[in-house]
């Protein structure tokens, strides 16, 4: 029997047996072999944390409707065609596809709105083409530049590919931040030279001070004091600022510098990270979850922009080349360069649903890439 999964409170999931669905004028029926979720959005979902009269996805036809309880969700199926409808070409029978539907054993959908898996990639990794079309997207909005030095708050899956998205651009530094170590070493893995504990005070100072003019870092990966992880030798850590400062206060810091983390308190911290004339992307979704900034000191002449991100949308800059066809292509492309599998810590069964979700809202320094299986 075709089951899917239901946000039916705060803090709980059911998964429900459901008719078998008959495709369409135009439809194919999908029987899904791995849903990944999405923990930045779907635990607010699940938390109740998001504001319900909102569309949950006015751009995708299967998440219409609002974040009222209950509410099928997820964006990310991957399966094989089982059934075609009128009109549709009987060689899409058996085709391993992508589609951006909720967590669900069966769904119908227009093979307009499928995306065939490429050959070479498994069907685990391509639940991530939504994250990696995401870190895409923000390189698009943040457009780092040749020599700019840039900061990464939150490496969660989302996190971990913008790093690895950046570390292929011509940026002089990258820094990263994460409360969770297992997290920060797969960042230095990535190609962050630096990684800073969140949970330290002031790290957005600290990261202005080591963003000064550039000195004092080192060239190979190892592990630093004071909370960090650099690409120093032992003699030479990224916490002896003593030279790392040669600008004035208001100039040092960085760039560019991203909001990825999820954490409202974050963005206060990441504004302090940057220097003057910086660029703030602010990709978190924060939900119903207030946010306190501190604008009333040196953000008030520093001329930092904040830049809302989000992957539904192209910037207008550039939508007269680039369509969501071709940042899709792109994001396949460097999804099989990545090889986001290996972020996969727990895969569950779909009547599993409920520990699923317990984990990553209880235990999230254990999980980092949940996907289910059907």
């Amino acid at each position: 029997m075709p089951r899917s999964l239901y946000f039916t409170g705060d803090g709980a999931v059911e998964v429900r047996e459901r008719e078998l669905p008959t495709p369409g004028e135009e439809e194919v029926r999908v029987r899904t072999e791995r849903s990944a979720i999405s923990p930045g959005t779907e635990l607010l979902v699940y938390r109740g944390e998001v504001p319900t009269e909102m569309a949950a996805d006015a751009t995708i036809d299967a998440l219409a409707g609002t974040f009222e309880f209950p509410l099928r969700y997820g964006y990310a199926a991957v399966g094989r065609v089982e059934a075609v409808g009128p009109g549709v070409d009987s060689s899409w029978e058996g085709r391993e596809v992508f589609g951006f539907n909720p967590h669900e054993s069966h769904f119908c959908a227009p093979v307009s709105d499928l995306l065939v898996v490429p050959e070479e990639c498994s069907a685990e990794a391509a639940t991530f083409l939504p994250n990696v079309e995401t870190a895409v997207n923000f390189l698009q909005d943040g457009a780092p530049r040749l020599g700019e030095r840039v900061a990464v708050f939150g490496q969660g899956v989302v996190g971990l590919l913008t790093t690895a998205l950046l570390s292929e651009a011509p940026v002089e530094r990258l820094v990263t931040v994460d409360r969770y170590e297992s997290r920060r070493e797969r960042s230095l893995e990535l190609g962050a030279d630096v990684v800073l504990d969140s949970e330290r005070e002031a790290v957005g100072e600290r990261i202005r001070e080591q963003l000064g003019d550039g000195a004092g870092w080192g060239e190979e990966s190892v592990s630093g004091g004071d909370g960090m992880a650099t690409g120093g030798s032992d003699t030479d850590e990224i916490g002896d600022d003593s030279d790392a400062t040669t600008g004035d206060d208001e100039i040092a810091g960085a760039d560019l510098t991203y909001e990825l983390s999820g954490c409202p308190d974050a963005l206060d911290a990441a504004i302090s990270a940057t220097g003057y004339d910086g660029r703030v992307v602010v990709g978190s979704w924060y939900g119903t979850k207030p946010t306190e900034l501190d604008l009333g000191g040196r953000f008030h002449r520093s001329r930092v922009s904040l830049e809302s991100s989000q992957v539904s949308t192209i910037d207008p800059e550039l939508r007269g080349r680039w369509s969501k066809d071709r940042r899709l292509a792109l994001a396949w492309e460097k999804l099989l360069d990545i090889d986001p599998e290996r972020f996969v810590t727990h895969e569950f069964g779909i009547s599993e649903a409920s520990e699923a979700y317990e984990l990553l809202d209880e235990n999230p320094a254990e999980a980092l890439g949940v996907i289910f299986e059907y």
